[in-house]
């Protein structure tokens, strides 16, 4: 069955930075879309960034733009989150989610996405 897995959450101040990594295993789809998620309690879940193997640019929320970063590697199909300047509203539990069926558009939409990690979870203090 298809594994997402998530690692690299931690704790940070305000200002700083962290990276998340998302490893796709038992995927055997040439075609794919991934993103980043995250959620707080009593929030609906939102798309914080995402990329596809092709078709177009990475798409970010507005609210990480210039400070998000994700580098997707289609061989290895991971997709890995750049955070700087790291804010408290960016504390959350951080998601990745993995979908076979190739679609360029709503990449921040949650209900198009198949396969989902467990979390992990990142905490900034100010």
């Amino acid at each position: 069955q298809v594994q997402v897995l998530e690692s690299g959450g931690d704790s940070v101040q305000a200002g700083g930075s962290l990276t998340l990594v998302c490893t796709v295993s038992r995927f055997p789809f040439s075609e794919w879309c991934m993103g980043w998620f995250r959620q707080v309690p009593g929030y609906e879940r939102e798309g914080v960034a995402a990329a596809c193997t092709s078709g177009g640019r990475p798409v970010y929320a507005d609210s990480v733009k210039g400070r998000f970063t994700v580098n997707r590697d289609n061989a290895k199909k991971t997709l890995t989150l750049e955070m700087n300047r790291l804010k408290p509203d960016d504390t959350g539990m951080y998601y990745c989610a993995a979908d076979s069926r190739y679609l360029a558009t709503g990449l921040l939409q949650t209900q198009r996405f198949q396969y989902w990690g467990q979390g992990t979870q990142v905490v900034v203090s100010s």
